[in-house]
């Protein structure tokens, strides 16, 4: 347990949390809504610094990150806790635990054992993710500051809902982002993930200006956030707001958590997202959760050859050279390409 960064202490023993744009007002004895930072007497505490429930190697295309090292290696860790109940959750078992068991459980693992482990088995990155990483934030910090003095990079995977604090005090120790803009429409945060679009969209544009690299993933759920005008208001939000190089993943939705009340996602809304994508002007799209789709792979903004093969999360051929397409020479954006 640790004392937690960015809270203020109110009237009656009560204090109001600053990580998250739920900015929540917690009693004495009472957690916020990630349900992983407790007021206790006063004075607020991370219930999960130290305690991770998963460690993991993973290719960094599973975050999805396509264009930040692709083809490397990242260190994946995760606590217990989320700010939002999606009911579509993939990972509710250990985001969800607080709220739905109760409970929370991972193992003692300081700061430097994290970097230790990452560089051991020959990691490029860090990535804080699985579970939301906002509500693991000193803990992330911590490690961050290590891990770049180590040589390594950071990336959240994360739901977009920090506050501008938060992101002011990481910097400028995360690299990149892969945020998850789960609508465009208010009302389906409010309905299925208990929170607000309008503080995703202050962080996406925030991390823009500092300088890390954003890549956006949509996860299409049908009969919710699949409508086609739905879909171009967002693509053009990126493509205005975040420029034309930021990366959107539309990926597949398949029956999980509470939502078990409608189908996967057919391949052709998925391919319609991709379209609409592309008519925005974005340079960079993809579809997710489909194995094998001609859409996963990386081609030249410019020419239109494709320069990074994928097949799943391994990349297969690559036709980019420090930086540039091998074909015309263009400038492919991203980090470590």
């Amino acid at each position: 347990m640790k004392e937690a960064w960015l809270y203020e202490k109110l009237d009656g023993g009560r204090v109001r949390c600053h990580l998250c744009a739920h900015r929540c007002k917690i009693a004495d004895g009472e957690t916020g809504i990630c349900g992983v930072r407790q007021n206790r007497q006063g004075v607020l505490y991370s219930l999960v610094y130290a305690r991770p429930i998963s460690q993991a190697v993973d290719p960094i295309e599973k975050k999805p990150l396509f264009h930040f090292y692709p083809g490397t290696t990242s260190y994946s860790v995760a606590t217990v806790g989320c700010n939002f109940r999606c009911r579509f959750c993939q990972n509710a078992d250990i985001s969800q635990m607080p709220r739905d068991q109760g409970r929370i459980v991972g193992r003692h693992v300081p700061p430097e054992d994290i970097v230790e482990d990452a560089l051991a088995t020959g990691c490029r990155s860090i990535s804080y993710t699985y579970t939301e990483p906002t509500v693991f934030f000193e803990y992330t910090r911590d490690i961050a500051v290590l891990a770049r003095q180590a040589g390594l990079a950071n990336n959240y995977v994360t739901n977009g809902y920090m506050t501008a604090e938060m992101l002011e005090t990481f910097f400028p120790y995360l690299d990149a982002a892969n945020v998850d803009l789960k609508a465009f429409r208010d009302e389906f945060y409010r309905q299925q993930c208990g929170a607000r679009l309008q503080p995703v969209l202050d962080s996406l544009r925030l991390m823009k200006q500092q300088g890390i690299w954003v890549e956006v993933t949509t996860l299409v759920i049908p009969g919710l956030n699949d409508d086609p005008g739905e879909l171009r208001d967002l693509a053009g939000f990126i493509a205005q707001e975040l420029g034309v190089e930021t990366p959107w993943h539309v990926s597949r939705f398949h029956p999980m958590y509470k939502m078990l009340d409608r189908g996967s996602t057919p391949v052709q809304t998925l391919e319609r997202a991709w379209a609409i994508g592309k008519e925005a002007g974005l340079r960079y799209v993809y579809v997710g959760n489909v194995l094998g789709a001609p859409e996963e792979h990386t081609y030249c903004w410019n020419c239109g050859k494709r320069i990074i093969a994928r097949f799943g999360f391994s990349v297969r051929e690559r036709h980019v050279r420090d930086g540039k397409c091998e074909y015309c020479g263009a400038a492919i954006d991203g980090v470590g390409l």
